[in-house]
């Protein structure tokens, strides 16, 4: 072999260990979430709408299914076709998303993904004999070879579950079936048929999110409803014609108007994002999709609603309260500044963040047709101190973000904060002002026991529109 050859050779080499190792290190870096979808697309538009958004996700969501059903809107038919829709929209699209992110799947990949519940209500669809390809996908990506939980987004009728944890529970073994339903994760949008109840009854170690009862007290309604002390303007119909609607090519132009609220869905899938803040397997640390806790809901039989209520016979993950005070831009001196209100109660947990997934949207529906440089693409956090701090009670700690930046060169705006209710403490950490990249001998507050808190970094670019992501550092601090 000549000596250029072997030169050749050896470059060969290198640059592909280099390349294993780059990729082997972006994975690790990025675990994928897995996600199959349950919708009553069809019933009105705000499932279309979560199904324009997470095609806009679907590079760092792993989506392996999406589901055609029923629910208490629409009990007699299902409607595939109108995620075909979305997804020969998503089509025209992918390539110009692949010049701002790898990874968005070809549609071909997604169309595969489509599957059909029966067109029935409820428990109707529930039992022997009851099986679809939707319950059955359920199953089969249930036993794939992954180590990772799957998680189910039901935004309407959850029958088609149901009938997949029923035939799991009747023909697997008791080990088996407790193997599988152990990888579950579940996030429906309130119960839309009687098959949620069931569900929650018949599997008590289901892993399972859901604000039961009423629409208006649950927690993913804050997503489209006008609240004091939140940005309402990012969920206005002329917010969504300018961002969204026009001028943003073939997904923009099918996104509807709103009927009776913009994405009630979306944020069953918002904390799946991996944006720094979500945490998916602790729905009590809070992100865009809101905070939940674990306990069992009060029943009260005078409350009627459109799906029958009956008292629960276990905790899940429900409906929590965060107490918020947000920062408004000040015009002089410090940059951002506390408002004198505070407000309080379970949609906070998840209107705090409307501003901020919002923007992120409006600059992923760019991404559908503008270039690289002519676009904005959110930042990146950087610690230089460690995410997991223990420091003992009264001790001093560190904090530096100063490392994060922006991939297209903007300046960037710094807010640490404490994040109360994700932690076991009631104590504060005091940050002032919140506003600075760096701070050193912050100090524990003294404890008599062992707690934890939650300190949250958001950096926020200055492009347009500004896009935020985040940090969570958890101090453990010990008695002395």
């Amino acid at each position: 072999m000549k000596k250029n050859s072997i030169k050749t050779v050896i470059l060969l080499c290198v640059f592909s260990i280099v390349l294993f190792t780059g990729a082997r290190a972006s994975a690790q870096i990025l675990t994928k979430n897995r996600l199959i979808v349950v919708t009553d697309i069809g019933n009105e538009p705000d499932d279309f709408m979560s199904m324009i958004r997470l095609m806009l996700y679907s590079n760092q969501i792993d989506i392996e299914g999406l589901i055609a059903s029923t629910s208490v809107h629409q009990s007699t038919k299902v409607s595939p076709e109108l995620i075909k829709k979305v997804v020969y929209a998503y089509a025209k699209v992918q390539p110009n998303l692949l010049k701002h992110e790898p990874g968005f799947p070809s549609a071909e990949k997604l169309l595969g993904l489509i599957k059909k519940g029966l067109p029935v209500y409820g428990m109707e669809g529930v039992g022997k004999g009851k099986d679809s390809e939707g319950s059955e996908w359920i199953i089969q990506m249930l036993e794939k070879k992954d180590s990772r939980p799957l998680w189910i987004a039901v935004w309407g009728g959850p029958n088609t579950l149901a009938q997949a944890l029923w035939k799991i529970k009747e023909t697997r073994s008791e080990t088996a079936a407790k193997r599988l339903i152990s990888k579950l994760r579940v996030y429906t949008i309130s119960d839309q048929d009687n098959t949620g109840p069931w569900i929650r009854r018949n599997f008590p170690d289901l892993f399972y999110i859901a604000s039961p009862g009423n629409y208006y007290n649950a927690t993913w309604s804050a997503i489209n409803r006008v609240f004091s002390g939140a940005n309402n303007e990012v969920i206005s119909n002329d917010w969504l014609e300018k961002n969204v609607q026009e001028g943003h090519g073939p997904l923009g132009a099918i996104y509807p108007d709103v009927a009776w609220g913009m994405e009630g869905d979306t944020p069953s899938w918002l904390m799946l994002i991996p944006n720094g803040l979500n945490e998916p397997e602790r729905p009590n640390w809070g992100g865009w999709g809101g905070r939940y806790e674990y306990y069992k809901p009060a029943y009260d039989p005078k409350v009627k609603w459109i799906v029958p209520l009956e008292e629960e016979t276990r905790p899940f993950w429900t409906n929590a309260e965060d107490s918020f005070k947000p920062y408004k831009a000040g015009k002089w001196g410090l940059a951002l500044v506390k408002d004198t209100a505070t407000y309080k109660g379970n949609h906070v947990t998840l209107w705090r963040w409307r501003e901020d997934f919002q923007n992120d949207f409006a600059a992923r529906m760019t991404w559908c047709h503008k270039n690289y440089k002519d676009a904005n693409h959110p930042p990146v956090v950087k610690l230089s101190t460690p995410e997991r701090i223990t420091v003992k009670s009264g001790g001093t700690f560190s904090l530096d973000g100063s490392a994060s930046y922006d991939p297209d060169g903007d300046g960037l705006s710094y807010l640490w904060f404490q994040y109360p209710e994700a932690g076991t403490s009631n104590k504060s950490v005091i940050i002032f002002p919140e506003n600075i990249s760096a701070y050193n001998d912050l100090k524990a507050p003294e404890v008599d026991s062992p707690q934890t808190v939650h300190i949250i970094l958001k950096v926020t670019d200055k492009g347009m529109p500004r896009l935020s992501r985040y940090k969570r550092v958890i101090v453990t601090i010990l008695p002395k």
